[in-house]
């Protein structure tokens, strides 16, 4: 584990993804015992998606959107060609993805992730099957993309890989920490 305290300038690598044709996997079923549904979000306030943003992220320096002023925030998310999906369990959200279609060809899957309490119960990869499917749904994909970095779950790179994604380009980047965090894997 690597710990770090808020104020501490961390260097990180991000590396974009990309993937040129639908996956062959079929829409996947929930994992067994597990209750939930996807619910796509309409005209939804920024401040919606700034909370599952920080319910995700919180723990992954997630932070970029905190400079987004709200009006801002909620013209992008109301736009028609971006799309916000939230998963549900037991009544709360457990996770979401967003997808960005604005640029022709290209779906961009902008956001995923679950929250602290729904990962390890097999929803992770139900729900990034879920996103890439319905990435490929829009009319007019040709590719899909996405993005990750070591700040994030240190799974994450693989899954996409898993899913189909293959990386294109990497870079490094640095950023001062707001809060306390422990990774658990290198930056670098």
């Amino acid at each position: 584990m690597f710990a770090f305290k808020a104020g501490e300038t961390v260097r990180y690598r991000i590396t974009w993804l990309e993937m040129t044709a639908r996956p062959r996997f079929d829409w996947p079923k929930l994992p067994l015992g597990s209750d939930g549904m996807l619910l796509r979000a309409t005209t939804p306030p920024g401040w919606y998606l700034r909370a599952l943003y920080d319910a995700v992220g919180r723990d992954h320096a997630w932070t970029d959107l905190h400079d987004v002023p709200e009006a801002d925030l909620t013209a992008w998310v109301q736009d028609m060609d971006v799309a916000l999906y939230t998963l549900m369990t037991e009544g709360w959200p457990a996770g979401f993805f967003l997808l960005d279609g604005r640029e022709a060809g290209i779906c961009d899957l902008a956001y995923f992730g679950l929250v602290p309490q729904a990962i390890g119960r097999g929803l992770g990869w139900w729900l990034l099957q879920s996103a890439v499917l319905t990435g490929w749904e829009r009319p007019g994909t040709e590719r899909m993309t996405v993005n990750t970095c070591t700040l994030d779950h240190p799974r994450a790179l693989i899954q996409y890989q898993r899913a189909g994604f293959v990386p294109v380009r990497t870079e490094e980047r640095e950023r001062v920490l707001t809060r306390d965090h422990v990774f658990h894997q290198p930056l670098l």
